[in-house]
């Protein structure tokens, strides 16, 4: 065999090592092996971009050439949770079974940011949970869960809620909680979504207690400085590694500029159930004489009822994302 295809040969070899995306910052990557070993990688080139979650091929440096691999390929995914807007795409994480939204009765949370989250996480195909903190701050909590009430009216066919909520107080050391928290993320990847202050830290470390020294070591390795949340960052829950949880950034905006308005109902479930039973087949669901859904807005009683707060979401979410694009 000649030295080039020698060569070849064995770059194709090492670039068969699979592993799983861990934490991320800029371009670099913790790569875990499938026996637990982490590794600092970086791309070769743009195509083999990774985020947390991501299967990727990689490839480990040659002998006296440093310790930072290489990610040859980025394997397929079966979802990708991101939001974008007019400037930039932002990446959260890939290969998700669930996404934990995270709000809290205090600061109070806005409703068009859950929204947003919920209709990126059902553009995914992921199953969205929204979780509402601080209950022990009695009258903004029951506020707060006023509010979600239009959520809680949503229901699958099946009559289960379409969107759990659950109440947390997650400053209490009660192991009830923790466990009912166990009991929902076990077996499945669950992404932690939501904006700053809201107690997605304290949510981590409760379900992790190392968690906060292995992000810190994370941020050394990835040279990033004091952690403040600034990176996602994959936790294993259990020893056998079947339960993980990610954490993320917090945000303050939520574009869905990677949807199109027209494609906004199958991404409303309260909206899509009746979308197909217009008058005209292209209906925008806005103005059009025989509409089944402005026919249900705020129809008190009605199976179909859709709440006021989800319609006006809805119309100005279209009027958003109509803007980039032609009908």
């Amino acid at each position: 065999m000649s030295r080039k295809h020698s060569k070849a040969a064995a770059t194709s070899a090492a670039a068969s090592t699979e592993g799983l995306v861990v934490g991320s910052h800029g371009r670099h990557c913790i790569v875990e092996t499938d026996d637990g070993h982490r590794r600092i990688c970086h791309p070769r080139g743009k195509k083999s971009q990774a985020v947390v979650g991501d299967r990727v091929l990689w490839q480990a440096p040659p002998p006296g050439q440093g310790e930072e691999g290489t990610i040859e390929k980025v394997l397929e995914r079966r979802n990708l949770l991101y939001r974008q807007d007019e400037i930039r795409t932002k990446t959260f994480a890939a290969n998700l079974d669930q996404v934990l939204i995270v709000i809290a009765a205090e600061p109070v949370f806005s409703e068009s940011q859950l929204a947003r989250a919920l209709i990126a996480a059902e553009d995914a195909g992921i199953t969205p949970i929204i979780a509402l903190n601080k209950y022990d701050l009695e009258e903004p909590f029951a506020m707060a869960w006023q509010r979600l009430e239009a959520y809680r009216g949503i229901l699958n066919a099946d009559g289960s809620d379409h969107y759990p909520i659950i109440p947390l107080n997650l400053t209490s050391d009660d192991p009830d909680q923790k466990d009912a928290l166990t009991a929902l993320l076990a077996g499945k990847r669950t992404f932690v979504l939501g904006p700053s202050g809201v107690g997605k830290s304290t949510l981590i470390n409760l379900l992790v207690p190392g968690a906060q020294a292995a992000t810190n070591e994370i941020s050394r390795v990835l040279n990033t400085g004091k952690h403040t949340t600034t990176t996602t960052s994959w936790y294993w829950i259990d020893e056998a590694r079947t339960t993980a949880i990610i954490d993320s950034p917090g945000f303050q905006e939520f574009g869905l500029y990677h949807i199109k308005a027209t494609e906004l109902p199958q991404c409303m479930p309260d909206i899509g159930a009746l979308a197909d039973q217009c008058k005209f087949y292209n209906c925008t669901h806005l103005h059009e004489p025989g509409c089944a859904v402005m026919a249900e807005v705020d129809n008190e009683g009605s199976t179909h009822y859709i709440h006021p707060n989800r319609y006006r979401i809805y119309a100005e979410l279209f009027d958003e994302l109509s803007q980039g694009y032609s009908y």
